[in-house]
Parts: C-alpha cells; structure tokens; sequence
C-alpha cells in the first residue's frame, strides 16, 4: 500500500523533474537572456522572444535589461499581431517609468500600433452606413504622435511621427465630413453643420475643410440663420477662392470638380478676416 501510494507521488516528482530539466534558460544571467531574445527577434520569431524577455523580466525583475525588455515585448507583440497585448505593455511601461530616457520612443511605437491598426482605421467612405471603421485607433495614434513632437520636439522619431500626424489629420477630418455629409442627406441639418463645425475648429490644414465649410454654409441657411451662412461663406472663399462649393448649392450626392486643387502640405491655418 505504502509503495502503491508513492508511485503517483514519484511519477509526479518525475515529470517536474523532467519540465525543469528542458527549461535550458535556467540559470542564465540577464544579459545571456537578452542577448537571446534580440536573436529571436533578429530572426523574426517574435514568440519565442517574447517568452525569452518574460522571463528575463520575471528573474531580473530590476535594472535596465527588465525595463528595456517590458519595451521589447511590446515591440515584438506587435509584430506577431498581438495589438492589445503591446498596447498593454505599453501603457504598463509609462505608468511604472513615466521619465524613463526612451518614453519617447515608447510614444512612437503606441502611435505606430494604432496608426497601423487596419481593423480600425478606415480605408474609405461608402456614404450611407454610419458603421464606417472606428477612427478610435486613428484618434489614439493621434494623440500619441502629438504628444510626442509636443514633448520632445528633438526626438529623432519627431519628423516621421509628424508626417504620419498630418495624414492622421487630413484623414481624421475626411471622416467626420462623411458623417456630417450622412447627417445632412437624411435631413439631419443642425448634427451635420455642428460636425462640420467641430472639423474646421479642430483640423484647419485638412482638405476636408473645404465641405465642412460648404455643409455650414447650406445647413446655417436651411435652419434660418443667414448671417452665420453668410459668415461661412466668407471663410470659404477667402481660404479657398475657386471651389466649386461657391459656385453651386451644396449637394451631399455630389463633389464639384475644382480647377486647382491646393496641396495639403503647403497649407496654413485658415483665415477668417
């Protein structure tokens, strides 16, 4: 009996055994961990990196090796497609170490996960559905992108991380045009002039500026308000003197076609006087 009953026990103590035993990382210092997690992610197996810095975090839980490994495993999680998970690393890392020397970086990289987010940014308008893509990814890597040129202004991720906020912009107000443009076709005339009121006060360099400006002139006179119209009007063709909005009425259905389109990258922020 006393034999029966320690053979489960030896079976068990045996398979643990044999567990510890193929954890071949065992013993290993913290830059032997490192040194072969970069390998993995050198090599594109982001998965075993990640199980690699895991564990250097959870031995070496102080030091640079475990705060720079918390940055590669949000790195490597977004390669492997795991978008939450490296959000979560992420926001892990800039709550423990606020004023850590790479939080630039680590702003960069949130705003390359969301502005890389092809389930949530939108690809095109269809004009009718309001299920359109959700810009919330859009509005993130905004936000991070922002703060970033905001806070370090000489970061070497600050050129790129501002020509990705101008397409995010341009993008961003394009969106809430279609949404003010769906409002204004189903007769919902006061929710689509306050749309478009809110993309000219918050993305003054974004082309889609034109036909909010072109909304809040034919939606201010349908609901009465014809200084307002008139006011609208008169942003519209200082800022933009050929557009076709000021030739006909506005026509959600339709776009005018203008003789010379400006270039985005070339405008200032609109003019009112």
């Amino acid at each position: 009996m006393v034999c029966a009953g320690l053979g489960p026990a030896l079976m068990l103590h045996g398979c643990a055994s044999d567990s510890l035993a193929k954890d071949e990382t065992l013993g290993w210092s913290a830059d032997k961990l490192y040194a072969e997690a970069k390998d993995e992610m050198s090599s594109g197996n982001w998965g075993a990196a990640v199980k690699l810095l895991e564990k250097l975090e959870s031995r070496y839980p102080f030091g640079r090796y475990a705060q720079q490994a918390q940055i590669d495993t949000a790195y490597a999680h977004w390669k492997e497609g795991e978008n939450a998970l490296a959000l979560a690393a992420i926001d892990r890392f800039t709550k423990l170490y606020p004023n850590h020397e790479r939080i630039d970086y680590v702003l960069y990289l949130k705003g390359l996960i969301n502005f890389n987010d092809q389930s949530n940014l939108f690809t095109r308008f269809t004009g009718e559905d309001l299920s359109e893509r959700d810009p919330k990814a859009a509005r993130e890597a905004f936000d991070s992108f922002k703060e970033l040129i905001s806070r370090f202004p000489n970061s070497s991720y600050a050129a790129d991380a501002s020509s990705r906020l101008t397409y995010l912009i341009n993008m961003l107000a394009a969106n809430d045009v279609h949404v003010a443009r769906f409002y204004f076709r189903r007769g919902a005339v006061l929710a689509a002039v306050n749309r478009a009121q809110s993309v000219v006060k918050q993305y003054q360099e974004a082309p889609a500026i034109e036909e909010a400006l072109a909304i809040m002139v034919a939606g201010y006179e349908q609901l009465g308000l014809t200084e307002l119209s008139a006011d609208a009007r008169r942003v519209l063709q200082k800022n933009f003197p050929e557009s076709g909005y000021l030739k006909t009425a506005y026509d959600p259905k339709t776009r005018p076609t203008k003789t010379e389109p400006a270039k985005p990258s070339a405008w200032s922020k609109l003019k009112f006087w």
